[in-house]
């Protein structure tokens, strides 16, 4: 719902700005809201050892910068029904990651099911072709 929201915002009020500015004013919204629940819910115990850096690097290089980066230039560019389809594409990108890295096993239904995804994401983000007939519009 928050993303949803904000990609709207981004869209109709921020779309020509800096990308670099509005990734960082998401990301301190974000963690103030993280702090608050951190300090409220967690120990606040850490032990530091190379899982730990390794996460921390991919959460932040990937996933932080790379992604929402990413994001943000397609909301840019494009319209927002078609980078909100691109949402259902994480699941089987994540399970196919996991297969790679961590020989995590999909069965059938779940290839079957990353398949109709990926076919439906290709489906809504497509491009006409110039041989399809356009529809004429009325004239006021």
């Amino acid at each position: 719902l928050g993303m949803s929201a904000g990609t709207i915002w981004q869209k109709r009020f921020a779309s020509g700005g800096d990308l670099v500015a509005a990734t960082k004013w998401q990301y301190v919204g974000g963690a103030s809201v993280m702090v608050l629940a951190s300090l409220a819910f967690e120990t606040r115990t850490v032990v530091v050892n190379g899982e730990l850096i390794f996460a921390m690097a991919w959460l932040v290089l990937v996933l932080s910068i790379g992604a929402i980066f990413l994001l943000m230039l397609m909301i840019r560019g494009g319209e927002m029904s078609k980078v909100a389809s691109l949402f259902y594409l994480v699941p089987a990108v994540t399970a196919v990651i996991a297969w790679i890295l961590f020989g995590e096993q999909l069965n059938l239904v779940q290839i079957v099911g990353m398949a109709i995804a990926t076919l439906g994401v290709g489906l809504a983000t497509a491009q006409p072709t110039k041989n399809q007939p356009t529809r004429a519009r009325a004239s006021r």
